[in-house]
Protein backbone atom coordinates (compact mmCIF):
# COMPACT_ATOMS: atom_id res chain seq x y z
CA UNK A 1 0.00 0.00 0.00
CA UNK A 2 1.62 3.47 -1.23
CA UNK A 3 1.94 5.89 1.48
CA UNK A 4 0.65 9.57 1.54
CA UNK A 5 1.93 12.65 3.88
CA UNK A 6 -0.34 15.48 3.91
CA UNK A 7 1.28 18.54 4.96
CA UNK A 8 -1.59 21.38 5.84
CA UNK A 9 -1.87 23.67 8.61
CA UNK A 10 -5.64 23.35 8.09
CA UNK A 11 -7.12 20.50 9.73
CA UNK A 12 -9.94 20.35 7.90
CA UNK A 13 -8.15 20.17 4.93
CA UNK A 14 -5.85 17.18 6.44
CA UNK A 15 -9.49 15.95 7.15
CA UNK A 16 -11.00 15.78 3.61
CA UNK A 17 -7.39 14.96 2.11
CA UNK A 18 -7.42 12.04 4.59
CA UNK A 19 -10.87 10.82 3.52
CA UNK A 20 -10.27 11.33 -0.45
CA UNK A 21 -6.92 9.16 -0.48
CA UNK A 22 -7.82 6.50 2.11
CA UNK A 23 -10.67 5.86 -0.25
CA UNK A 24 -7.94 5.55 -2.93
CA UNK A 25 -6.50 2.92 -0.64
CA UNK A 26 -3.51 5.22 0.50
CA UNK A 27 -1.79 4.56 4.09
CA UNK A 28 -1.95 8.95 5.23
CA UNK A 29 -0.23 10.27 7.73
CA UNK A 30 -0.50 14.26 8.42
CA UNK A 31 1.77 16.53 9.71
CA UNK A 32 0.56 20.34 10.07
CA UNK A 33 4.16 22.37 8.82
CA UNK A 34 6.91 21.60 7.14
CA UNK A 35 8.94 21.14 10.14
CA UNK A 36 7.03 17.95 11.86
CA UNK A 37 6.66 16.79 7.80
CA UNK A 38 10.73 17.03 7.75
CA UNK A 39 10.51 15.04 10.94
CA UNK A 40 8.24 12.39 9.88
CA UNK A 41 10.03 11.94 6.55
CA UNK A 42 13.36 11.31 8.31
CA UNK A 43 11.44 8.83 10.17
CA UNK A 44 9.59 7.07 7.07
CA UNK A 45 9.99 8.82 3.61
CA UNK A 46 6.29 8.83 1.82
CA UNK A 47 5.85 7.82 -1.85
CA UNK A 48 3.45 10.91 -2.07
CA UNK A 49 3.48 14.20 0.09
CA UNK A 50 0.50 16.40 -0.75
CA UNK A 51 2.01 19.87 0.16
CA UNK A 52 0.20 22.98 1.12
CA UNK A 53 2.37 26.30 0.40
CA UNK A 54 1.24 28.75 3.00
CA UNK A 55 1.86 27.48 6.92
CA UNK A 56 3.52 28.65 10.06
CA UNK A 57 6.85 27.24 10.88
CA UNK A 58 8.06 26.27 7.68
CA UNK A 59 5.81 27.28 4.46
CA UNK A 60 5.99 24.40 1.83
CA UNK A 61 8.22 25.66 -0.37
CA UNK A 62 10.71 25.58 2.52
CA UNK A 63 9.95 22.25 3.41
CA UNK A 64 10.19 21.29 -0.42
CA UNK A 65 13.71 22.61 -0.50
CA UNK A 66 14.96 20.86 2.53
CA UNK A 67 13.13 17.73 1.93
CA UNK A 68 14.91 16.92 -2.23
CA UNK A 69 18.28 17.60 0.22
CA UNK A 70 17.55 14.99 2.30
CA UNK A 71 18.89 11.30 2.02
CA UNK A 72 15.99 10.07 -0.34
CA UNK A 73 14.48 13.21 -0.65
CA UNK A 74 14.33 13.08 -4.51
CA UNK A 75 11.86 9.78 -4.64
CA UNK A 76 8.67 11.04 -3.06
CA UNK A 77 5.97 13.00 -5.29
CA UNK A 78 5.36 16.52 -4.74
CA UNK A 79 1.92 17.61 -5.18
CA UNK A 80 1.44 21.02 -4.38
CA UNK A 81 -2.17 21.89 -2.76
CA UNK A 82 -2.83 25.25 -2.31
CA UNK A 83 -4.32 28.55 -2.82
CA UNK A 84 -1.68 30.28 -4.74
CA UNK A 85 -2.17 30.49 -8.54
CA UNK A 86 -0.21 32.91 -9.71
CA UNK A 87 2.02 31.59 -12.27
CA UNK A 88 5.15 32.78 -10.65
CA UNK A 89 4.22 30.69 -7.55
CA UNK A 90 4.05 27.35 -9.78
CA UNK A 91 7.02 27.86 -11.42
CA UNK A 92 8.85 28.41 -8.31
CA UNK A 93 7.49 24.86 -7.03
CA UNK A 94 7.84 22.93 -9.75
CA UNK A 95 11.87 25.05 -9.97
CA UNK A 96 12.23 23.26 -6.37
CA UNK A 97 11.26 19.79 -7.12
CA UNK A 98 7.55 19.80 -6.88
CA UNK A 99 5.92 17.27 -9.72
CA UNK A 100 2.76 18.74 -9.60
CA UNK A 101 0.12 21.25 -8.30
CA UNK A 102 -3.54 21.20 -7.34
CA UNK A 103 -5.89 24.49 -6.60
CA UNK A 104 -7.97 24.23 -3.45
CA UNK A 105 -10.71 23.23 -3.58
CA UNK A 106 -10.17 19.96 -4.85
CA UNK A 107 -11.98 16.38 -4.73
CA UNK A 108 -11.04 12.84 -5.43
CA UNK A 109 -11.36 12.69 -9.56
CA UNK A 110 -8.62 16.09 -8.94
CA UNK A 111 -6.16 14.20 -6.75
CA UNK A 112 -6.79 10.96 -8.67
CA UNK A 113 -5.68 12.66 -12.06
CA UNK A 114 -3.32 14.50 -11.01
CA UNK A 115 -1.93 11.37 -9.04
CA UNK A 116 -1.99 9.28 -12.44
CA UNK A 117 -0.27 12.23 -14.00
CA UNK A 118 3.24 11.80 -11.65
CA UNK A 119 3.14 8.08 -12.10
CA UNK A 120 1.38 7.34 -8.31
CA UNK A 121 -1.59 5.24 -9.43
Amino acid sequence: MKHCLIVDDSSVIRKVSRRILEEMTFRVSEAENGEMALSACRNEMPDVILLDWNMPVMDGYEFLTHLRRMPGGGEPKIVFCTTENDVGHISRALDAGANEYIMKPFDKDIVTAKFQEVGIM
